[in-house]
């Protein structure tokens, strides 16, 4: 997993409330039985004026150009803000993987639904919760300046806007361990792979019978 230290970025306004991950990557994208290639069908419905299914040949579509991802100011996006309970809806993983390989890093928000929040840390993305006035503010000043840019320091644990005001907010000290870091849930098992491989051989060296045969 990539780690999230300090990320400087242009700011993507997503002004609807209650996106559901239905929205972010719809139901026909998760036949695909692999982890990769969700970038292009983020909130698929809403960026093409056609209907997308997997395996598509993305320079026949017809992007929706009134869509906020597709107007030129917002190319390159790697910060999302968003309006309050983002990512509601079912469960699926494939939503924070849809929204981290598009390219965006970060999203700061009201609210989120719970679990979007949680696989959110678990896939490196860093979901930043912070209050809804202040999320007002920042929807305002980038509809005003174009090319707006906002700096994340995940240790500092500040959003710092272009003029240097400082914005803090939190997050729970292990999942801020793990981004800092880039530990998924294996690499945070792979950190005590010695142990393991010492209770592998203890275990086969006292019970023989357990070795797979070929």
């Amino acid at each position: 997993m990539q780690k999230f230290t300090l990320h400087k970025g242009l700011v993507a306004p997503m002004d609807r409330e209650n996106v559901d991950t239905d929205a972010i990557i719809p139901k026909q994208f998760l036949k695909s039985i692999r982890k990769t290639g969700f970038g292009p069908n983020l909130f698929d419905e809403w960026r093409y004026l056609d209907p997308g299914f997997p395996g598509q040949d993305l320079a026949s579509r017809k992007p929706n150009p009134d869509f906020v991802l597709n107007q030129p100011r917002y190319q390159g996006a790697s910060i999302l803000l968003a309006r309050k309970n983002f990512g509601c809806g079912s469960s699926r993983e494939h939503a924070p993987w849809a929204i981290d390989q598009y390219g965006f890093r970060a999203i700061l928000a009201p609210s989120f639904a719970d679990i979007f929040f949680n696989n959110c840390f678990k896939n490196g993305l860093l979901p930043i919760v912070l209050p809804e006035s202040t999320v007002a503010k920042l929807f305002d000043e980038v509809a005003a300046f174009p090319g707006y840019e906002l700096t994340i320091d995940l240790e500092r644990q500040v959003v710092v806007r272009p003029q240097g005001e400082e914005i803090p907010f939190e997050v729970q000290a292990f999942r801020k361990y793990c981004l800092l870091n880039g530990f998924d849930d294996i690499g945070l098992t792979l950190r005590h792979a010695d142990k393991i491989r010492a209770y592998e051989a203890q275990r086969l060296a006292t019970k023989p019978w357990l070795a797979h045969t070929a």
